[in-house]
């Protein structure tokens, strides 16, 4: 059973990549001449060989173009053991430190000010336990209502697909998530945020993890089209800059997924593909 689950998820993240670099892509060189269409760079990365064992790997895509200043949409496969140290950490895991993990990463900085930053991701982990985590997240550099409405209103109707209590907490714990104690600030719209998702039913899980995928591919590029063609100046740039000084903080002092990706002994540009291609700090 666990086999299955391991392929299905596994698949799901390639194909859920496969989606959103067609969507991005198409996007990008909506308003570009065929000289001057963009492309994501494709990069396949594996990990360590742990006692002459295959332990995964994952594939990195990056593109830097008009809209999108800098995107990447990973994906990766990693299993073996956790380190002694980490292991202690992780549900399911102090005994044996064995893990395997499976997931999808997107991370979009914006060129215009106007459009805000966005955070997508979603996993499938499993130890003794097994369990489902993720979310999405806005960030931007000017308050927008009507876009944070839409974000909102977007997930709530998705959540409530599933469980009427599901957007009241993972948007609770995307608030909680997502702060920067030192600055006693959000790091932007939230979202929704949710991990150790097990309710012992997994294709009822399953079921809302890919709908957590799709509603990301809907609601995204919806609020880039809003602003694609908005003017900015040199002083909207700088803000949007500081604004990302905030979000590379958040991303190297809290983030889980870094951690994770650190401890486990993942790519580095992998793991810090999220990191915003420009940051200022005053």
């Amino acid at each position: 059973m666990i086999k299955a689950q391991k392929l299905a998820t596994k698949e799901w993240f390639r194909d859920l990549r496969d989606q959103t670099i067609k969507i991005f892509l198409e996007i990008e060189n909506s308003n570009s001449s065929p000289k001057k269409i963009n492309k994501f760079q494709i990069k396949k990365w594996k990990r360590k060989l742990e006692q002459g064992k295959d332990t995964g790997g994952g594939t990195m895509a990056i593109m830097h173009g008009e809209i999108f200043e800098k995107v990447g949409v990973n994906i990766s496969t990693v299993y073996g053991k956790f380190n002694s140290r980490f292991k202690k950490q992780v549900s399911g895991a102090s005994k044996t430190g064995k893990f395997w993990a499976s997931g999808i990463s997107v991370v979009a900085h914006m060129k215009s000010p106007h459009i805000p930053s966005f955070h997508f991701n979603t996993r499938y982990i499993v130890t003794e336990n097994s369990w489902f985590g993720g979310g999405m997240d806005m960030t931007p550099s000017f308050i927008n209502v009507k876009n944070k409405n839409a974000l909102h209103n977007n997930l709530e109707a998705m959540c409530n697909k599933h469980s009427k209590k599901y957007y009241k907490k993972f948007s609770k714990q995307c608030e909680e998530y997502f702060y920067l104690p030192h600055r006693d600030e959000t790091r932007g719209d939230g979202g929704i945020f949710f991990d150790h998702l097990n309710t012992d039913k997994f294709d009822r899980d399953f079921s809302f993890v890919k709908d957590v995928g799709k509603s990301f591919l809907t609601i995204a590029p919806e609020i880039i089209y809003k602003d694609i063609d908005k003017k900015w100046s040199d002083k909207d740039k700088i803000r949007q800059k500081i604004k990302r000084g905030r979000y590379a903080e958040f991303n190297l002092l809290y983030d889980r997924g870094t951690r994770f990706g650190l401890e486990t002994g993942g790519n580095i540009d992998a793991i810090l593909m999220s990191m915003p291609p420009e940051a200022i700090w005053k």
